[in-house]
């Protein structure tokens, strides 16, 4: 598919505000949503063995089970995937419920499509709330931590 094509698609997605938009070229296709697009020319092959998914436990008191009702920042998730909490397996997680951090400090990662993403703090504060759980599906715009100003 003409790289050209591709960008007219982007910019009639932006134009027009569709959230999302598929063609399909015989073994061609794009799919561009939320601003991203990927182009697959050929059918991937399916994975021989895929690795299994080892979870990461966090302490149950850094859910809350009820609404945030507090001035800090709602940091948000910019696109739909896994949340992880931690670099890797069994590793520290990159943050503590009362940790001070700071703005570009990684919070957590994002798997979107088989590639790892890091979320950063976009505001330099103390994290007074984790609202996602670890190796859990986020959503776009999904509130995933309060931080509020020290």
């Amino acid at each position: 598919m003409d790289i050209r094509k591709v960008k007219k698609l982007i910019d009639l997605v932006k134009e027009t505000g569709v959230s999302e938009l598929e063609i399909n070229e015989g073994e061609e296709s794009v799919k561009i949503t939320l601003g991203q697009f990927i182009t697959t020319q050929t059918p991937m092959a399916p994975i021989p063995n895929p690795p299994t998914a080892v979870t990461t436990p966090i302490e149950a008191n850094t859910i809350p089970t009820e609404p945030i009702t507090n001035n800090g920042h709602t940091l948000r998730s910019p696109m739909v995937g896994t949340v992880f909490l931690a670099p890797t397996p069994g590793a520290k997680p990159f943050f503590e419920i009362g940790q001070r951090v700071a703005a570009g400090d990684t919070l957590c990662l994002i798997e979107a499509m088989k590639m790892f993403n890091q979320v950063e703090a976009d505001k330099s504060g103390v994290i007074s709330a984790c609202l996602v759980e670890n190796s859990n599906p986020v959503e776009f715009d999904q509130p995933l931590f309060v931080i509020e100003e020290a």
